[in-house]
């Protein structure tokens, strides 16, 4: 059993403490879940990074390729984006993107390349297509699970 503490998936783009959106533009948790973060029990804190990992792990695994994930744990260092280790190589790919993707023109020093029919784009571009549609299926999720939450 896991017993060290869980580190949040914050990578310091809190769109629901500084704009009121419902979902993190940022780290993908419910508004909700950015509050209270602090008052979850760590396997109420395991439950939300299993959460955010199915939404993004096949999102990112189908556009990337991550050939070393010691290499982009690096390239997270360097760039200053927080790494959480409790989350997948594919997490801290979409966190890279997420706040430097306008700053990155090629990810091979990150050890990870774009697959082939995903190379007519940008990596910005990229990036963000990659977002808007782990945004809507975070949106699908909270409709599902927690529709008192939605506005209709």
């Amino acid at each position: 059993m896991n017993t060290a503490p869980v580190k949040t998936p914050c990578i310091g783009i809190c769109s629901t403490t500084s704009v009121g959106d419902p979902i993190c533009r940022g780290c993908k948790r419910f508004a909700f879940e950015v509050i209270d973060w602090n008052a979850y029990t760590e396997a109420e804190k395991r439950a939300v990074l299993q959460r955010i990992e199915a939404l993004v792990q096949p999102i990112v695994e189908a556009r990337f390729i991550i050939r070393s994930s010691q290499a982009l744990a690096a390239g997270l260092k360097r760039q200053a984006v927080p790494c959480n280790p409790d989350m997948s190589p594919a997490s801290w790919l979409h966190s890279l993107l997420k706040k430097r993707h306008r700053q990155i023109e090629d990810l091979s020093g990150f050890g990870v390349e774009i697959r082939e029919e995903w190379r007519h784009l940008e990596l910005a571009e990229l990036a963000e297509d990659m977002d808007v549609q782990l945004l809507r299926l975070c949106e699908a999720h909270q409709i599902r699970y927690f529709p008192e939450l939605s506005s209709s």
